[in-house]
């Protein structure tokens, strides 16, 4: 069984991101950059899955420039096999993202791919979605667990009412949530040995897609400072706060 596990470059979780001055995009100069949240933990149930002895190799994805081959060998180091960047100039948008990844699937013949749900960059939980209705595949999304039985996908996911559990036939595509697992840490020896493995550098024009972009960005600004709260003296007085200037009934 091959897993194929989408993997994107993002600024670190624990920094406070910043907008440019002129309000075009976001600092990234001198920023430290990780994978994604969601990403580390699809490659986590990949790895899972390859020491349960359902998968047999993992192959980790990623689409942007060069410099996302050091979240592909984080990737490799954290357990996957090899590697494949598709080389894009910029911040490609989720529609050509999910139309590389399919080249990637139409090539791979994976018989899983998992993604994270979302990136915490853009956040715009579309790729996993995208790249199902493009590839014809059967999706699972937010998944919280995952197993493989009788040759079929079983994926519980997290709805309004509880939770849900859905069959699904393989090949298929699942997206991860947070519920799913704790990813691992990456270990010196594995690190090390992540650099000697196998990292393939391929064009959007060799999986015959035209990188074109259909969304432009207008402004970036930082969120409004939250003013600072007030003390009351009396429960008499946050009440009477709540409902004359909070305006709650």
């Amino acid at each position: 069984m091959k897993v194929l596990v989408a993997v994107k470059r993002v600024v670190d979780y624990n920094v406070k991101v910043r907008a440019k001055a002129d309000g075009s995009d976001v600092d990234l100069n001198n920023v430290k950059m990780s994978i994604n949240p969601f990403c580390e933990i699809a490659v986590e149930e990949a790895v899972r899955l390859k020491e349960a002895g359902t998968a047999t190799e993992i192959v980790a994805v990623s689409v942007g420039e060069k410099s996302c081959q050091e979240q592909i060998r984080t990737a490799l180091a954290l357990g996957a096999d090899r590697g494949i960047q598709v080389e894009v100039e910029g911040s490609p948008e989720p529609l050509v993202i999910a139309k590389l990844l399919k080249g990637i699937v139409e090539k791979e013949a994976p018989d899983l791919v998992i993604l994270g749900k979302q990136s915490i960059d853009g956040d715009n939980n579309q790729t996993g979605q995208m790249l199902g209705a493009l590839a014809g595949m059967p999706q699972g999304t937010f998944a919280s667990e995952i197993k493989v039985e009788d040759g079929k996908l079983a994926v519980t996911r997290e709805v309004d009412g509880g939770m849900q559990t859905i069959s699904l036939n393989l090949p298929a595509i699942v997206t991860t949530d947070l519920r799913l697992n704790e990813p691992r840490y990456a270990s010196l020896p594995n690190i090390m040995k992540a650099k000697k493995k196998q990292l393939d550098v391929l064009t959007p024009a060799e999986l015959g897609v035209a990188v074109t972009s259909h969304l432009s960005v207008v402004k970036v600004e930082p969120p409004p400072e939250r003013s600072a709260g007030i003390k009351v003296e009396s429960v008499e007085q946050l009440v009477d706060k709540l409902k004359n200037e909070a305006k709650v009934i």
